[in-house]
């Protein structure tokens, strides 16, 4: 398990850049820095996805604990007014701990609690369990919930209207917010309840106040509830959207215990095998009652198709969790339309937006490795050869946003003022990389897609029309090898434009010319590319997308949504890249390169102990330190490190 001891916790500006991560398979969460403090506007103890896995609120902000015991109190929790940290439990931290669940060991004068959090699978309920290790005698806890009851993306004020009325029964507190709101249930049992409503103010929020917005809120507590304690007691309250009537939390902590479990069985003995796998779990949510998604990152993303289709193969094939597979390739399948597939889902029935080129292709790439890996011809031939049929034919008619194969058989995509690429930063009208015309991994893909779509009607025995389609491909790759190459430079074109203009930026966006099943460039160009994208590109952390030589790079990526949003695919490392880089690797230097990858991930492993403790985050200063930033845990990030590891025995 991954640790932090007592003199970190107990250094406040220290423990507070490190989080915590528990998440419900629905895109709901619980989370916090590891001593309690909330840094974010989407910190909660509660955050729950209303309509899954979407429209999340943050209903129950935090608890602050009290223990009380020989006429003494001592506060738990940790808080910043701005002028004033209170209370400042952190400096009662012994350990925290981050192995199947987070857990914490508060220890003084003779006293040590155990506190671990847990989520309820397929539920939007949250359990806190405490054990009582030390006590010279019975003590009390008291539990101060502080209640927000709005949307994860806003902040919550004293002059909102929420509703002060609680209904407390059998130790089950019950608090309707506001009118049009679902029930916040917090179960203690065996505990009183004294309510005396009291907005708290100016709760400050640091991680929002350096990413440039509103950072303070105020914080709704109803009441005090307070249980008796002794030592070797362990006591569990429920947080959740559903009435707890009847339900014990150890008993359902018990459960998730065993799921947890369950998911390492038969798995390397590897920390970091181990924490990737936890970690990828949390991404795989439910859609509806049938279907299943991929959340692109905790805490501000829903379900892309981008994302979902890249991180499929870590996520769900690497660690057999085929059945998720194939409910999520089902629930895009039917999503797509005018043969592409939906770029992102939204919020509140919003139609779903389709600007992008390279999601759909993707999915080709996906559906492969999920047919390589179980063999289901039924599924992949009578479910999804039909929808990439429609694909492939809108792709040669042409579809939204001007993509079509060109005359040269390549894939030209892009308009004015629409960002097409996984490069795909816009600030109002302005698309910081445009990268219109025919980029180079969209390229890769498209010949990918073609290969495997030949391959795939040949299974299906339809062989005139795959023969048909893999000469297309021949025809793509003959012309991607006559233009492509940037001579002076060594190393390919990231994009050639409507006009024949080549972009001579160096990126890593040609390391999936090599990567991919099917190369583009092999021998001495892809020597060449993988030299260059190590001399130039590679960080301890991820792969940078623009050179330190190159005027527009960026080397920390901080600030403003400007700032940022200008910044973020203009130096800033991405740690997902690792996998791309690391097939290249292996597939031009054999035994050598894995060896070398070998030592990548060695020296990348350290990430799971900062940031959000057994996560990886989305990106990554391109400067050294390498200091993490974005979302503190993001699916594809997790998904290739992990991808890579089992698929070439990295452990």
């Amino acid at each position: 398990m991954l640790q932090k001891n007592k003199a970190i916790l107990n250094n406040y500006e220290e423990a507070i850049q490190l989080e915590w991560l528990e998440t419900n398979g629905l895109g709901g969460w619980s989370g916090s820095s590891i001593i309690g403090c909330n840094t974010r506007r989407y910190h909660g103890l509660l955050v729950a996805a209303t309509r899954p896995p979407t429209e999340r609120m943050v209903l129950v902000s935090k608890i602050d604990e009290t223990i009380c015991i020989n006429n003494e109190r001592f506060e738990l929790g940790v808080n910043n007014f701005g002028d004033a940290v209170n209370p400042k439990g952190h400096l009662l931290l012994n350990k925290f701990t981050k192995g199947l669940f987070p857990e914490w060991t508060y220890e003084w004068k003779g006293v040590a609690i155990k506190k671990t959090i847990a989520m309820v699978q397929g539920e939007n309920t949250t359990l806190v369990l405490y054990t009582v290790i030390k006590a010279p005698k019975s003590l009390t806890l008291e539990l101060q919930p502080f209640i927000a009851a709005r949307g994860y993306h806003e902040l919550q004020n004293d002059k909102s209207n929420l509703w002060w009325d609680v209904d407390f029964k059998d130790g089950i507190f019950k608090n309707h917010p506001f009118q049009d709101s679902t029930n916040i249930f917090i179960s203690v049992p065996g505990a009183t309840y004294q309510h005396h409503p009291n907005w708290f103010e100016h709760f400050n929020y640091d991680e929002e106040k350096k990413r440039g917005l509103d950072f303070k809120e105020d914080l709704l507590n109803h009441g005090t509830l307070s249980v008796q304690l002794k030592k070797g007691q362990t006591i569990g309250i429920i947080i959740s959207t559903e009435n707890p009537q009847g339900k014990n939390a150890i008993e359902l902590f018990e459960i998730e215990l065993a799921r947890k479990k369950a998911l390492l069985e038969k798995q390397p003995d590897s920390e970091t095998v181990r924490q990737l796998i936890l970690a990828a779990d949390q991404f795989v949510v439910k859609r509806d009652d049938k279907l299943k998604t991929i959340i692109a990152g905790y805490h501000w993303f829903t379900d892309w198709g981008r994302d979902t289709m890249i991180s499929l193969h870590g996520i769900c094939l690497t660690t057999k969790r085929f059945d998720d597979a194939k409910k999520i390739l089902s629930a895009f399948a039917k999503s797509v339309s005018m043969g592409m597939l939906p770029n992102r889902f939204q919020d509140h029935d919003q139609c779903p937006q389709y600007n992008n080129v390279d999601g759909t292709l993707w999915f080709f790439v996906a559906i492969y490795k999920y047919y390589l890996a179980t063999k289901d011809g039924q599924f992949v031939l009578k479910e999804l050869l039909p929808v990439l049929t429609d694909i492939i034919n809108h792709h040669f008619q042409g579809t939204r946003y001007n993509i079509k194969v060109a005359d040269d058989g390549l894939l030209f995509a892009g308009e004015q003022g629409q960002q097409l690429t996984w490069m795909d930063a816009k600030i109002a009208d302005w698309v910081v990389t445009p990268r219109m015309g025919k980029p180079v991994e969209v390229q890769a893909l498209w010949y990918n897609a073609l290969r495997i779509y030949s391959e795939l009607l040949h299974i299906d025995n339809q062989h005139e029309s795959a023969a048909h389609f893999a000469t297309k491909a021949l025809i793509a790759r003959q012309s991607f090898k006559k233009i492509f190459w940037y001579v002076e430079g060594n190393y390919l074109y990231d994009v050639i434009d409507k006009n024949n203009n080549q972009d001579t930026s160096l990126r890593p966006n040609q390391l999936f010319a090599i990567c991919l099943p099917f190369a583009l460039i092999e021998n001495q160009e892809a020597k060449a590319v993988l030299k260059i994208v190590e001399d130039k590109l590679y960080t301890l952390v991820g792969i940078r997308t623009l050179p330190v030589s190159d005027l527009r790079y960026v080397g920390e990526y901080g600030g403003g949504l400007f700032k940022r949003d200008s910044s973020y695919h203009q130096g800033t490392a991405w740690s997902w890249l690792l996998g791309p880089y690391i097939d290249t690797l292996i597939k031009v230097k054999g035994a050598k390169g894995k060896a070398q990858a070998k030592v990548v991930i060695q020296e990348f492993a350290h990430h799971l102990e900062e940031g959000c403790i057994g996560n990886i985050s989305e990106i990554f200063d391109a400067n050294a330190p390498h200091h993490p930033k974005g979302c503190v845990a993001q699916a594809w990030s997790v998904a290739e490190l992990l991808r890579v590891i089992i698929e070439y025995k990295l452990y």
